[in-house]
């Protein structure tokens, strides 16, 4: 089955998010609950043509289906949804999709891993063309042990001994020294806490802020990565409010904010935004995760 198309926009209140579900545990492609990026975006500001490049990083750590001896199989996929994909997909529908291949037959994990890339594709398109698809990698036990924990690269912020009194973004907080020389600086936060749109359940996270331009104040950068603290938006809309914002209040000449959230319900998501083309960030969880 492919995902369905919704007559109607789909909203996250209509989403599984929240709901008691019956568990499908065989394959269903329209269990993917798309989201558009669109509402969002116009709230701070983006229409059209996006001002940024980047992806949303998965992983999905609860990947299992049968053989066709029935024998079951495990895997560790790596999914990657460009950032100019007109949708997102809602977290819990996609674990929701992912436990209906438990009882599924497949020929390989080739075959799994090509029906999770076009059904993934067709779900963040939301039945339009498909303009960039989604990437998908798995990993197979033998490989599991090469899986590594590493931090995010940088200068911690959370060494200074700020006062925070703010809980909802105030971009205000964010300065910079534009009367002097330009610097190239990759900053880091494990202070990042937002909540779920839906739920209002925690999402914890770290961020990096790599930039060049005028030197960004940290004591500001902090307070303002800390007044998410019970901001509800989901992840990828965190991100790209934070880029936005130093953009506008920071005016660097080049820009990464690249966040890494905790997981729940096995998934983890890690979106980027990045100013100029690059490599896209190494997708290696943190210890948190």
């Amino acid at each position: 089955m492919q995902p369905t198309t919704p007559a109607h926009t789909p909203t996250p209140d209509l989403s599984p998010l929240g709901k008691p579900s019956a568990y499908a545990d065989h394959y269903d492609a329209a269990l993917l609950f798309p989201l558009p990026r669109e509402s969002k975006r116009a709230e701070i500001g983006i229409f059209g043509s996006l001002p940024f490049l980047g992806a949303d990083l998965w992983t999905a750590f609860e990947l299992s289906w049968l053989n066709p001896r029935g024998k079951p199989q495990v895997a560790i996929a790596h999914i990657t949804i460009p950032c100019e994909s007109t949708h997102i997909v809602e977290s819990k529908s996609f674990k929701l999709y992912l436990n209906s291949f438990n009882n599924t037959r497949l020929e390989s994990a080739d075959a799994v891993r090509e029906r999770i890339r076009d059904d993934v594709s067709a779900a963040i398109w939301c039945g339009g063309p498909v303009q960039a698809s989604a990437g998908v990698r798995l990993l197979l036990p033998p490989q599991f042990a090469a899986e590594t924990v590493r931090e995010l690269e940088g200068l911690s912020i959370d060494r200074l001994d700020v006062e925070c009194d703010r809980y909802q973004p105030a971009p205000e907080l964010l300065t910079a020294a534009f009367d002097e020389q330009p610097v190239e600086e990759s900053l880091v936060s494990d202070l990042l806490k937002s909540n779920c749109l839906v739920t209002g359940q925690p999402d914890w996270g770290s961020v990096l802020i790599r930039y060049s331009g005028p030197q960004i104040d940290q004591a500001g950068l902090l307070r303002y990565i800390v007044s998410f603290r019970n901001h509800n938006e989901f992840h990828e809309q965190c991100v790209e409010r934070i880029y936005t914002d130093i953009m506008a209040r920071c005016k660097p000449t080049k820009l990464l904010v690249y966040a890494r959230y905790t997981r729940r319900g096995g998934l983890d998501i890690n979106p980027w935004r990045s100013s100029h083309p690059m490599l896209p960030p190494v997708n290696v969880r943190t210890a948190r995760q």
